[in-house]
Order: C-alpha cells, then sequence, then structure tokens
C-alpha cells in the first residue's frame, strides 16, 4: 500500500495541524520553507508551466472574488459556494488531464470549470441564469454542463458525483480507451455510503477513477476533527486495496506531481487511486455562511503563510520572472474576469420555452 509522501525538509504544516479541543481551533504549523530553503535544488515544474498554473490560479481566485460581489449585489441568488484558498488543487490535477479525461465535482465547482477551459463567460452568465450560461440559465452555480470540455456537473447532492464519476470511469474502459476520470469531493462526503460503495465497484472493476478528496477540514460549519473518525483520510480506500496519498494541496507542483502519479496509475488498467489533498477555502461554505466557527486568525494564518498564488508567485521571481511580467498576467486576468461580468449582467434572460427543453432525451 502507498503511504503518504512527505518531502524531506518541507514543512506540511497545512496536513500536520492538530485540533485543540479546548481553544476549538487548530494550531497552524509554521511557514513551510520555500524550495531553497528545504534543500531542493529547482521547482518540480518548468518556468512555463508553473507561469501557467500562476495565470490559471489567479483566474479562479478573481473569477470567485468578482462572484461574490455580484451575489452581494443580488444578481446571482440560489446558493454559491466560492473556491477561493483551493485553488492550487484543480489547477495542479488538470494540468495533467489530457482530452477525452472526464471531469466531475461537488457544487464548489467554478474552479474546475475553469482549469478544464471553460469560457468565463458562459460561467457567469449561468451564476446570473442568463441565456449566455453553459446550462441556458437554468442551472446556476451547481448544475453546469460541458460535454465539449468533459466536465459533468457540479452536483448538489453530498457525494453523489463519486458515484457518477465511476460510471464516467466504467464508460472509458467499456469502449477501451486509456481515458481517466476525476471524480472531486470533500470530507465532509467522504463518510457518505455511495462513497464506499462506489470505492467497492471502482476497485472489483478496476475502474481508471482518481478519487480527489478536496480536504479543507470543514464540512459546511464541522470541522473533519469532529466529524471523521478516521484521521488519515488518503487510507479509506484501504479495504479495497486502493492505493492512497496525501498531498500538500497548497502546492501545485506537489499536486501536479501526484496527480501525474495517480493518472498514470490509471492509465495503465491497475483501477482507482485516492488522492486527499490538505486544503482550505478562505470564505464560509457557501456566500450566506458567516464562518463564526472558526477564528478570523487562522483564515488569517493561512492566507499570510500558505497562499498557493504567492506560493507560485516567489517560485517564478526566484526563476527571474519579473514582477512587470507577473503583473501583466494579473492585468489581463482582470480584462477577462470583467467582460465575463459585463456579459453575465447583459445576456438575456432565458426565454420561457426554455422550461420545456433538456427534460427528456430526444432519439
Amino acid at each position: 500500500m502507498t503511504r503518504a509522501i512527505r518531502r524531506p525538509g518541507w514543512d506540511l504544516a497545512c496536513d500536520q495541524r492538530c485540533y485543540n479541543k479546548n481553544k476549538g481551533a487548530f494550531i497552524m504549523g509554521e511557514t513551510r520553507k520555500s524550495a531553497t530553503e528545504a534543500g531542493r535544488n529547482s521547482p518540480s515544474m518548468s518556468k512555463e508551466d508553473l507561469t501557467r498554473a500562476f495565470h490559471d490560479m489567479v483566474l479562479i481566485r478573481r473569477f470567485e472574488e468578482r462572484a461574490g460581489q455580484l451575489y452581494g449585489m443580488g444578481l446571482i441568488g440560489g446558493f454559491c459556494h466560492l473556491y477561493i484558498g483551493q485553488e492550487a488543487v484543480v489547477v495542479g490535477v488538470q494540468m495533467e488531464l489530457k482530452q477525452g479525461d472526464k471531469i466531475i465535482t461537488s457544487y464548489r465547482d467554478h474552479g474546475q470549470m475553469l482549469a478544464a477551459g471553460m469560457d468565463p463567460r458562459g460561467v457567469m452568465a449561468e451564476l446570473t441564469g442568463r441565456e449566455g450560461g453553459y446550462s441556458r440559465g437554468k442551472g446556476g452555480s451547481m448544475h453546469m454542463f460541458s460535454s465539449e470540455k468533459h466536465f459533468y456537473g457540479g452536483h448538489g447532492i453530498v457525494g453523489a458525483q463519486v458515484s457518477l464519476g465511476i460510471g464516467l470511469a466504467f464508460a472509458n474502459k467499456y469502449r477501451g480507451t486509456d481515458e481517466v476520470s476525476i471524480a472531486y469531493f470533500g470530507e465532509g462526503a467522504s463518510s457518505q455510503g455511495q462513497v464506499y460503495e462506489s470505492f467497492n465497484l471502482a476497485a472489483l472493476h478496476k475502474l481508471p477513477c482518481v478519487f480527489v478528496l478536496e480536504n479543507n477540514h470543514y464540512g459546511m460549519g464541522t470541522s473533519v476533527e469532529r466529524s471523521s473518525a478516521s484521521k488519515e483520510l488518503w487510507r479509506n480506500g484501504e479495504p479495497w486495496g486502493i492505493p492512497g496519498r496525501q498531498v500538500d494541496g497548497m502546492d501545485v507542483e506537489a499536486v501536479r506531481d501526484a496527480a501525474r502519479e495517480a493518472i498514470e496509475h490509471c492509465r495503465q488498467g491497475k483501477g482507482p487511486y485516492l488522492l486527499e489533498m490538505t486544503t482550505y477555502r478562505y470564505r464560509g461554505h457557501s456566500m450566506s455562511d458567516p464562518a463564526k466557527y472558526r477564528p478570523r486568525s487562522e483564515v488569517d494564518e493561512m492566507r499570510k503563510n500558505h497562499d498557493p498564488i504567492d506560493r507560485v508567485r516567489k517560485e517564478l521571481l526566484a526563476m527571474g520572472v519579473g514582477e512587470a511580467e507577473l503583473k501583466t498576467i494579473e492585468d489581463k486576468v482582470k480584462e477577462v474576469v470583467v467582460d465575463a461580468a459585463d456579459f453575465a449582467q447583459t445576456s438575456p434572460e432565458p426565454d420561457p420555452a426554455e422550461l420545456w427543453t433538456d427534460v427528456l432525451v430526444e432519439g
């Protein structure tokens, strides 16, 4: 069984925090060392790949911040779950995918969409319920799909996407391809019965599915320390012989390295793989959650010392990339997000006749 891998000299404080029951808060470790301080000669990703990762993470961060603003203005209805803080997970994983690989996730789904290459205009317009959205304004934040990008949703039922994810993996195997399915879910869903049923079927049929458990430490408002008897979630697939690995989900390089190993495992027909990404969301469970169940100091500590975008920025600066180049990337991202927000507010409302479409599949 594959054991959790930690790089020598790297302090994975976000993995190794302990819960202080008296204070009701996580005790944060010291700041993780830089690549140079840790004795690592060079980053595992090239300057070009790190630049791409920086762009994609900044896009997700700025998009989500703008979505939060539109929600506050009353332009986004229903639920809206933001991905701010978790960007390294989806960017690192999806950098390793190829055309045809399938993606499915929960209701915290905007980051996966953007990392899959879906148009920010279409995503934002769907959030505002407009005709120009990916589901023509009928799906909203939690129910967007793109067959072109092989993105099979956002799903609002906790853990339901995991069962659908192994269905996608079964289709890949049935068709004789080497394509894989990536099924994202959170630590709050990790104890769901359907998740374990999915583990069993995936292992039984050696389905090419990478289970990506995004452990942001709070299922809604409940700490995972209080809700899960298992403290090593990466080992939850062991009863079925599923190899697992715990990864620093705030480090896009560590995520990509682990994703490469897991995806190759699946492509070789060896069955499923479980990755536990220890990450952190800076905002509440949804826009309606004030997140009073955790101290502000905890959030500030994560932002200051473990932010995934700042980490990549420092790596790029150490490689000789100038501040001006990074500023240019950020400015271009800002233009894209502003354009998406404008489109989302000016795109027409769906025609009432749309109520009767996409209900049945016509032969």
